[in-house]
């Protein structure tokens, strides 16, 4: 109903757990990789729980859009099924037919010897197979028994089925039961999704958003969106419900931004008492936590200088220039075109920019990557980098933009949000503009910084050392990789949880992305941090 109102394609906030609208939170991220290393895990059971709404469904599907030709994936999704049940509908979804099936209802032993035989024959074509029940908080002890036994179908060198237990918190708890102690001593790997914090409720919202076709800073206040967080306590469905309800409210009041009070309202619509009961200093806590981040999603008001719009139309910020040549304001540059006729050529005064959010001075004149960086700074050239791989980097970079007149100028990328891009001229004042008027100059060449740990040789794969691979291990154990398997299938069942090309080398590309998945303070594109200009 709203939709057509906020120049949106589709309903940004359906609880349909359509993979498309997936956010990976860091946590999300870890999610998918045990779900990944079920894949590779060579038998036994991962065990994936978490909260009602937390979006364990929605990485299901994700999951299996992942899944290689190599493995033959089976999803049962209602699992409130007797023994005899549910082996018949995993014999179904791996397409097996027992053979008394032709003729009747086949026995358990009948629906074990096809699924033997299939797995059997699955191996022997170099293939696995791994079963993911959804919602198995579901399924009683007895059935629970029944799936250990299935994870006795075996060769001499590995276990034929891997399963995947996803369900809610309660799952935990009948595991841990004395009844089940041989099933919870085949759990190789183990994960709770929890909810997302205040600030990642806001790259929630905007990544929704975006998919949908929203275009521009959020249609959200920055104490709304405070407000969503603390009602919904981070719980993707109940934000989604939220967010839906407010916008309908807007739509229905003729708002084009979703207050406060609509978010209030839209609670007591949505929760009933629940949704005014949301502790107020949990509020507070949220909206400090929120109100730097907001700028992420480009929702500050148009007098913050990060998020200026370009151009002298109605709604701009910056003042028309004046006749003749362009002029930087204070507010600075206007257009993408003035930004690149007033850049020097020579990229040094980038590159010390850059250098300076690491907090690292350079000397002036000093060019990308030609000479050492004092401390665990390192810099990583590359090219040929896709809009994706900006988006999963997500550190400041300088990107080589070459324009009509075809001189290559280097620019600094400050901050990449949903479609917009901020950068920042060689003062250090920020344009704000669409993604699709910076794509065309781009031709993927890029270079950044990153921290490389103190005191360890990295080079092309840091676990060419030893105390590089007893670096790596600890940091893999952080990341909550399982510990089964050599440093380099774990470093593979990494890479594909963070799209990575899996090849198990341990290289910057893989340390960019663990000390991501890991909070290391580093600058990010998605928390831009104003600094002033050099004098």
């Amino acid at each position: 109903m709203y939709t057509a109102f906020f120049g949106l394609k589709q309903a940004p906030f359906s609880i349909a757990p359509d993979p498309h609208y997936l956010f990976l939170s860091g946590r999300h991220r870890e999610a998918l990789a045990h779900l990944l290393y079920g894949l590779e895990g060579g038998g036994g059971f991962v065990l994936l729980t978490g909260e009602v709404g937390t979006g364990k469904t929605m990485l299901c599907r994700y999951f299996f859009q992942r899944v290689p030709e190599r493995c033959i994936a089976a999803y049962i999704f209602n699992p409130r099924l007797g023994a005899l049940e549910l082996l018949t509908a995993i014999c179904d979804e791996f397409s097996v037919v027992p053979v008394a099936a032709i003729w009747g209802q086949p026995t358990a032993k009948e629906c074990i010897d096809a699924l033997n035989a299939f797995l059997l024959q699955t191996h022997a074509a170099g293939k696995s197979c791994v079963l993911v029940i959804d919602e198995a908080q579901n399924l009683a002890p007895e059935v629970l028994e029944q799936l250990r036994l299935l994870t006795n179908l075996e060769t001499n060198e590995k276990k034929l089925l891997q399963i995947i237990l996803v369900g809610q918190p309660e799952l935990r708890d009948m595991i841990a039961s004395p009844q089940l102690t041989q099933l919870a001593q085949r759990v190789i790997a183990r994960y709770h999704l929890g909810p997302l914090s205040a600030s990642e409720t806001v790259l929630y919202i905007a990544r929704r958003l975006a998919v949908a076709g929203w275009q521009g800073p959020l249609p959200f206040a920055r104490g709304a969106v405070a407000r969503v967080h603390a009602v919904s306590r981070g719980v993707p469905r109940r934000i989604n419900l939220l967010c839906d309800r407010a916008l309908l409210g807007a739509y229905a009041s003729g708002q084009r931004v979703v207050d406060t009070a609509m978010v209030r309202h839209a609670a007591k619509e949505v929760f009933g008492a629940e949704g005014m009961r949301a502790d107020p200093r949990r509020w507070h806590i949220a909206l400090a936590a929120v109100l730097g981040v907001l700028v992420i999603a480009g929702a500050l008001f148009a007098t913050s200088p990060w998020w200026r719009t370009s151009g002298s139309g109605a709604g701009s910020a910056t003042a028309p220039a004046a006749a003749g040549a362009p002029q930087t304001s204070a507010a600075g540059p206007a257009s993408l075109a003035q930004l690149l006729q007033e850049q020097p050529r020579d990229a040094s005064a980038a590159w010390r920019r850059l250098a300076r959010l690491w907090q690292v001075q350079l000397p002036a004149g000093a060019q990308p990557c030609e000479s050492p960086l004092p401390g665990d700074v390192q810099c990583w050239r590359a090219s040929g980098v896709s809009l994706q791989q900006l988006r999963e980097l997500d550190r400041p970079a300088l990107l080589q933009l070459t324009p009509s007149n075809g001189t290559p100028v280097v620019v600094l990328l400050r901050a990449l949000i949903a479609d917009r891009a901020v950068l920042e001229n060689a003062q250090g004042l920020p344009l704000n503009l669409p993604w699709s008027e910076l794509a065309p100059l781009w031709q993927g060449s890029l270079t950044t910084l990153w921290r490389a740990p103190p005191g360890v040789v990295v080079g092309e794969d840091i676990a060419a050392t030893e105390e590089g691979a007893s670096w790596l291990a600890q940091q893999l154990d952080r990341a909550q990789i399982a510990r089964a398997g050599s440093l380099h299938a774990r470093v593979q069942q990494f890479q594909q949880a963070h799209e990575l090309p899996a090849d198990g080398v341990a290289g910057p590309r893989v340390l960019m992305a663990l000390n991501r998945a890991l909070d290391v303070p580093e600058p990010r594109l998605s928390t831009p941090v104003a600094t002033p200009p050099e004098r």
